[in-house]
């Protein structure tokens, strides 16, 4: 998110059109009780807020570009105190004077007032009454309105709607804005060209191919990608965006950059459109339009760079259906990196020259490692790469904590809860890493630990496939790693045990029963005395030893 401060300057306005700091001499009133026509020299206070409301609505002109600059100050970076008051506080509507001065003609009262609204954008609170409230057609009418006309305070709008898209609640919302004239028929976004994604489509489109950087142009073009990265979280909205020509926008955008992705900045335009093909690539309504737009053969070589881009264009090609031998280090490295996000996203934490964990979603992860291991599965050398016991208890602990959250009577749960998309992805990429995990012991032999982790496994993934909202494809998946690690119980699986016994170990920490998964269904032995009771043994001399 994007604050902004007042330009330092002389009583002179400066380039970016900011009124002079002084606010200039106050103009002569004709009326002494006439308060709107008066804009006090005295520093803004909360109190000036209405008349400063009813100068920027009445008058046109200097006197209203001085009452815009005055509100702005209110919620410059040295008053960050006032910027939810001012939207929040249901005392005065902020917005809808703000928004007004954005269709001005005039320079100064538009360009303050698209700083007022970039700093008013910033905290959660503001976001869901700019985004989603009663101002939300006016404010966000506006701001498009200045990026279609090409103003030089396009960018500065684009900042503005980015840092609102941030509230995941308002992106749907937010690119269905599609305008018509009053008491006109409601037009789809994808038939109006004045709709927010027709006019981000012809913002890219018309960019230069290679921008000037720190330029009007390039600023725009830069910050919308920002917020398209945010739009594409949606599958909805990756829908609407797959049908234009911003897929192909942002893989060129990649392929004609001149920078090593080694040296691509946080906020960078590689770096937001790196981020719209790896958003956009996670979903089906959207994923050919990139493929067509020749993304895998783009973001193939940013693979090797590691860190930051690498681990985005590792998942991305993933997504994208890469083959297995596209991946360097015949896969070691994307295993490593996208399981290691995994265990930062449910453990919340991040790493240094990574992103925190919450940049990414768990079912972004989790995918990414199902598709993974759907190109590996082309034989059982490539599998193995990818299942290391720790990865495959992760996906376990994935699946099973989901199946504890269902239960209302299990005691104990999980820190993170998974939704039903992450249980998925883990029960897919169990489904597809099989043959490595299930390879046999060498010697053959009987295990009484292979047994057990055969009977858990199989029976959590059981329960798993009966929850109500599990997809059919994720049904089975369930179901045919339950039946092929049932069967496989007669002889010892190395990494089967290892795996279950790190899944023991995490359900032990988090202090989950470790009885929820064992299998009842073993029948009662009986003796000379009638049944034997056992689990645990009753009326015995502590001599019970029954396996």
């Amino acid at each position: 998110m994007v604050s902004f401060r007042k330009k330092k300057s002389s009583k002179t306005a400066g380039k970016s059109g900011d009124v002079a700091a002084s606010g200039g001499a106050p103009p002569q009133a004709d009326d002494a009780r006439d308060e709107t026509s008066a804009i006090p020299s005295r520093p803004p206070t909360m109190d000036d807020i209405p008349d400063l409301l009813a100068t920027m609505e009445k008058e046109k002109g200097e006197k209203a570009a001085n009452a815009t600059k005055r509100i702005y100050e209110l919620c410059d970076v040295g008053h960050k105190q006032n910027r939810v008051p001012m939207v929040c506080s249901g005392k005065y509507d902020v917005l809808t004077p703000l928004a007004n001065c954005l269709t001005q003609e005039s320079g100064d009262g538009r360009h303050l007032a698209c700083l007022a609204l970039n700093n008013l954008s910033i905290p959660t609170e503001n976001k869901r009454v700019m985004a989603l409230g009663p101002s939300s057609a006016a404010v966000i009418g506006g701001l498009c309105k200045v990026i279609a006309e090409d103003k030089q305070e396009s960018y500065l709008c684009c900042i503005c709607l980015m840092n609102l898209s941030f509230l995941e609640a308002s992106i749907t919302t937010m690119l269905q804005h599609s305008p018509v004239a009053e008491g006109a028929a409601p037009v789809a976004p994808l038939d109006n060209p004045d709709s927010l994604i027709r006019i981000l489509e012809k913002l890219l489109k018309n960019a230069p191919a290679v921008p000037k950087s720190g330029s009007g142009k390039s600023e725009g073009v830069r910050w919308a990608c920002g917020l398209i990265k945010n739009l594409a979280k949606s599958e909805e909205n990756a829908a609407l965006l797959g049908k234009t020509d911003i897929p192909k926008c942002v893989v060129e955008n990649v392929r004609n950059s001149t920078t090593p992705p080694s040296r691509w900045t946080s906020n960078s335009l590689e770096d937001f459109s790196l981020f719209v093909i790896l958003n956009l690539a996670q979903w089906p309504v959207s994923k050919e339009s990139l493929v067509d737009a020749g993304a895998v053969d783009v973001v193939k070589p940013i693979m090797a760079e590691g860190d930051l881009q690498g681990l985005k264009a590792t998942m991305a090609c993933a997504f994208l259906g890469a083959p297995w031998g596209d991946f360097p280090e015949t896969g070691s490295a994307a295993a490593k990196s996208i399981s290691e996000l995994m265990t930062n996203i449910i453990e919340k934490k991040g790493k240094d020259g990574q992103y925190a964990y919450g940049v990414f979603k768990l079912y972004t992860a989790t995918k990414a490692y199902r598709d993974l291991s759907a190109a590996a599965s082309v034989d059982e050398a490539s599998t193995k790469v990818l299942a290391v016991p720790s990865a495959v208890a992760l996906c376990l602990q994935v699946v099973s904590d989901l199946v504890l959250a269902a239960d209302d009577e299990a005691n104990g749960g999980s820190k993170y809860v998974p939704d039903v998309k992450s249980a998925e992805y883990s029960a897919g990429a169990i489904c597809n890493m099989l043959s490595a995990i299930l390879q046999a012991g060498d010697p053959p032999r009987k295990s009484i630990q292979t047994e057990k982790a055969c009977g858990e496994i199989a029976t959590m993934f059981t329960q798993y496939s009966k929850l109500e909202g599990t997809s059919e494809e994720g049904k089975e998946s369930a179901l045919k790693v339950a039946e092929e690690i049932k069967a496989a119980a007669s002889s010892a699986r190395p990494i089967l045990e290892i795996s279950h016994d790190l899944w023991t170990q995490y359900r032990k920490r988090e202090g989950q029963p470790l009885d929820q998964f064992i299998n009842q269904e073993k029948g009662i032995e009986v003796d000379e005395s009638g049944p034997l009771d056992f689990l645990p043994c009753v009326n015995s001399d502590g001599q019970c030893h029954i396996l």
